[in-house]
């Protein structure tokens, strides 16, 4: 997303989100997934919440989910305070959306997510309270792992844009919600509209397929001519 996504102005969604991870008797920070599905730990997990840290950041999260820009504010990342529409409220038609809190909190977060819950909630869309923890390798319903009734994130949440980072940036961002935030107590009112209210919008004719169209389009310079 540039700071914004051009399917959506703004985060706002149900998604995301870890289990507070412990470490016994060991100063060496918690292993990470890599974008094969690999374990990192040491150095290269801290560089990998880092750089998770720097795309929320310059990605506009906290404009939705709190905190704005500046990781030290009050409410950063944990979820929607204001009810000032299209800040961290959403009318979608006769339905109000809220942006969730992505903090790693058990009771009002996201702690029970895995990091492939909130990698394949970033690249597919797809809720992670409803959405098992498997390696997806379809975009297909009931195929290669992809629900065969898949419950979308709401519409102000633009993963549309965010399905064309590369795997390692996703994996980042999952690294650095699960294991680089605070969990935070605050619980924020559910959306409204069931998750299948959105399937409809997500069609490859109105959002374009993964991976994206190769260079050059009918619309760029060398492409086929419309």
């Amino acid at each position: 997303m540039t700071r914004r996504s051009t399917e959506c102005s703004r985060c706002s969604s149900s998604f995301f989100l870890p289990i507070l991870f412990v470490v016994a008797a060991c100063t060496a920070p918690a292993p990470s997934f890599t974008s094969g599905g690999n374990m990192q730990s040491g150095q290269a997990a801290q560089d990998q919440i880092a750089h998770g840290r720097d795309l929320v950041v310059s990605h506009a999260c906290g404009d939705c989910h709190g905190g704005g820009s500046d990781p030290a504010a009050f409410g950063w990342l944990d979820g929607a305070r204001s009810p000032v529409l299209d800040v961290q409220f959403f009318k979608i038609g006769p339905f109000t959306t809220r942006a969730k809190n992505l903090t790693p909190d058990n009771a009002t977060g996201t702690g029970h997510f895995t990091e492939r819950q909130i990698f394949n909630a970033l690249r597919y869309g797809l809720r992670p309270e409803e959405t098992a923890d498997v390696d997806i390798t379809s975009t297909v319903p009931g195929q290669g792992n992809f629900p065969l009734h898949p419950h979308y994130l709401a519409i102000p949440m633009p993963w549309p844009s965010w399905r064309h980072m590369p795997d390692q940036d996703l994996w980042a961002i999952a690294a650095y919600l699960k294991r680089g935030v605070k969990p935070v107590n605050h619980k924020v009112e559910d959306s409204e509209g069931p998750p299948d209210f959105w399937a409809s919008e997500y069609t490859v004719e109105k959002i374009g397929p993964h991976p994206v169209r190769p260079y050059p389009t009918v619309n760029e310079k060398g492409g086929p001519e419309k």
